[in-house]
């Protein structure tokens, strides 16, 4: 009998995945060199659809959910408060390697395409997104509306390093679609992970990565490299520029 169950569920399984439909992605560049003139670049995310030949959906509304996540890091958010009249640093809170660069695009609002509990558990925009932070001895993520979280987000979302856009993905036709990925100024370089789901009427039926490298490129990348490779050359050639710098200033401007 066990085995007869066993069988059933195995052809079942089968059947799935005859009827599942392939997802194609491709990014308009994989490569974004940072120069001087950097000033913020758009790329685009073209996807389409494979649906089975054999058992074509005909009835089902396809939504689709992009998460572009950057290099990660640990950063650190700090609430201030007016002491005897100054601003100062209270508290703070460190955020455990969590990127530095978080975008989650989509054709509609996400409580739109699934549902709550498939949003938390795929980790599907700002507010499900785990960032991990250390809480005394603890690490562990916290509670949506938790303060320093929020605090978090939102700066970020002002540099333009964490956004969210539940209208940004563009069905062209039934089955092929296109996103903008912005890229703002100060977008830190690293390898990004692009991951896209495919809902049909609410159930995740499929998804597929892509990535892509974001690097200095020019004089820029020639500093990075020199201080990252020769580390105390680049010290002591800083140190000595600043110094010739100085002097040369107290020569312009002395008054004889």
């Amino acid at each position: 009998m066990r085995r007869a169950i066993a069988a059933f569920a195995l052809l079942l399984s089968f059947a799935a995945a005859a009827k599942a439909e392939s997802l194609v992605v491709s990014l308009s560049s994989h490569r974004v060199a940072i120069t001087s003139s950097f000033t913020g670049q758009d790329l685009v995310l073209f996807g389409a659809i494979q649906a089975d030949a054999a058992t074509p959906r005909t009835d089902a509304r396809y939504d689709v959910a992009v998460t572009v996540t950057g290099p990660r890091q640990t950063l650190r958010t700090r609430r201030k408060e007016r002491v005897l009249g100054i601003w100062v640093n209270v508290d703070s809170r460190p955020f455990i390697q969590v990127p530095a660069y978080l975008a989650v695009l989509s054709n509609r609002p996400l409580p739109h395409i699934t549902t709550a509990e498939n949003l938390r558990r795929m980790q599907l925009g700002l507010e499900n997104f785990r960032l991990v932070q250390r809480v005394g001895t603890d690490f562990a993520d916290t509670v949506p509306d938790d303060p320093f979280r929020s605090a978090f987000i939102r700066i970020e979302s002002e540099r333009g390093l964490y956004n969210e856009t539940p209208d940004s993905v563009t069905f062209i036709t039934p089955t092929v679609f296109r996103a903008p990925i912005p890229l703002p100024a100060q977008v830190p370089t690293g390898t990004y992970q692009v991951n896209v789901k495919l809902f049909a009427d609410g159930a995740l039926v499929t998804q597929a990565n892509s990535s892509l490298q974001i690097i200095k490129a020019g004089f820029e990348e020639y500093i990075a490299e020199a201080a990252r490779d020769h580390g105390f050359l680049y010290g002591l050639a800083t140190a000595l520029l600043a110094l010739l710098t100085g002097w040369f200033a107290s020569v312009v401007f002395r008054r004889d």
